[in-house]
């Protein structure tokens, strides 16, 4: 992409102290604009900690809404799914506020006490996809391996210790999902999918998004968005798979590696394990959100 700067995909060299977490200059250096984003109230947001489903979720919008047309061919879905805190050209806020389509999809990976409040203003209908904390934890590392806006992950030994702590680009797990899980109580435009049901039952889940967003598509119209986000599919797809976006290194990994429930199994020890599910019960004892690690 034409527009696509290398020199702005530099890793940063450093982490900044943000209102949330450790971020770095790529999500912050717009922040004044972002929040005073004007939402609409078409507006569908997709919300996600990084690495929960958030392009997964993103086609599946895209394609219920517009359906297979030549934008889905020909412009990837980074342009076409607006990254509103992104400040990598075109800034997401400026590409979110030109988006031709209507609804105007737009992602986000803030905390929900970031959002700007015209979403809440505004009313607008709100995605918010969620992945058990060991399979998004093992996805974050291999992204942060093989993306130059992030900081270098490490060993992954001191990458767990890190991901519990929540010291982490766009904090932690934990108050992420949590945070979101409590909003969904107040706000009735509040839609909170599990990675792990997507995977299970993908066509089940674009029922209940249909049922919620009030789309009725045809049985075969569903069948068809099904099959087109499967996983495989859409990691061959350039138009999905990242490839053609420069912060991406596809030598270290691809940005769309595996998608299973429970590859995390491949990556912690017996020990990493029990030290993260003893966290996970500390941390999780006063919530209601139940999360499956494996299907």
């Amino acid at each position: 992409q034409a527009h696509l700067k290398k020199a702005a995909c530099a890793r940063p060299g450093r982490t900044v102290r943000f209102p949330w977490c450790l971020s770095t200059h790529f999500y912050t250096d717009n922040w004044e604009n972002v929040q005073n984003f004007q939402a609409r109230p078409d507006d569908i947001l997709i919300a996600t900690y990084p690495k929960a489903g958030t392009t997964w979720v993103s086609y599946i919008l895209d394609l219920l809404y517009f359906g297979q047309t030549e934008r889905q061919t020909s412009t990837p879905i980074f342009d076409r799914v607006a990254f509103l805190e992104s400040t990598i050209s075109p800034m997401g806020k400026d590409l979110a506020d030109n988006l031709p389509t209507s609804p105007r999809l737009i992602k986000t990976h803030l905390p929900v006490q970031f959002v700007p409040k015209s979403f809440w203003e505004q009313n607008s209908t709100i995605i918010y996809v969620a992945r058990n904390a060991k399979d998004n934890m093992v996805s974050y590392f291999h992204f942060d391996r093989m993306t130059r806006t992030q900081p270098e992950p490490g060993e992954w030994s001191s990458y767990i210790h890190r991901f519990m702590e929540g010291k982490m680009v766009f904090g932690s797990w934990y108050d992420h999902v949590n945070g979101w899980w409590k909003k969904k109580q107040t706000h009735s435009k509040l839609h909170y999918m599990f990675y792990e049901d997507l995977s299970e039952d993908t066509g089940r889940e674009i029922d209940n998004l249909c049922s919620f967003l009030g789309l009725s598509r045809s049985d075969e119209e569903k069948k068809r968005v099904a099959s087109g986000v499967q996983f495989d599919n859409m990691k061959k797809d350039d138009t999905t798979n990242y490839s053609t976006h420069c912060a991406m290194d596809f030598k270290i990994s691809p940005f769309m590696r595996k998608g299973k429930v429970g590859d995390w199994k491949n990556h912690f020890t017996v020990a990493q394990s029990q030290q993260c599910d003893e966290d996970y019960e500390k941390k999780m004892k006063n919530s209601t959100l139940q999360f499956r690690t494996e299907i």
